[in-house]
């Protein structure tokens, strides 16, 4: 069984920076695209950005250039640096994982519980 474990969340000041982790553990699979999603109050959950397994990436047009998605396949890792963060970035993330078991290769999809990230003065 695979299961996603977040951190770096936490309260930054509008032109902050934060970097978010998430690590995938367990065994018997394969780790296909990850991505980072966001659920802003009273709003519904949205693509923050995506990597692909060759660190192919595709961002929010809200990310405006401010955030970086990379992976550690090695490790089964993922990370999303946060710069210029706005009160408007205030949100839930959560990291959202695709892959495959080992036989019989069944395809699943894993979230993690999510980290809250405040933007405030």
């Amino acid at each position: 069984q695979v299961q996603l474990v977040e951190s770096g969340g936490g309260t930054v000041q509008p032109g902050g920076s934060l970097r978010l982790a998430c690590a995938a553990s367990g065994s018997g699979f394969s780790i296909g695209a990850m991505a980072w999603f966001r659920r802003i109050p009273g709003q519904q959950r949205e693509l923050v950005a995506r990597i692909t397994t060759d660190s192919s990436t595709n961002y929010a047009d809200f990310v405006a250039g401010r955030f970086t998605i990379s992976r550690d396949n090695a490790k089964n890792e993922m990370y999303l640096q946060m710069n210029s963060l706005k009160p408007e970035d205030t949100a839930v993330y959560s990291c959202n994982v695709l892959g495959v078991t080992d036989f019989p290769y069944t395809v699943f999809e894993v979230w993690g519980q999510g980290t809250l990230v405040t933007v405030s003065s």
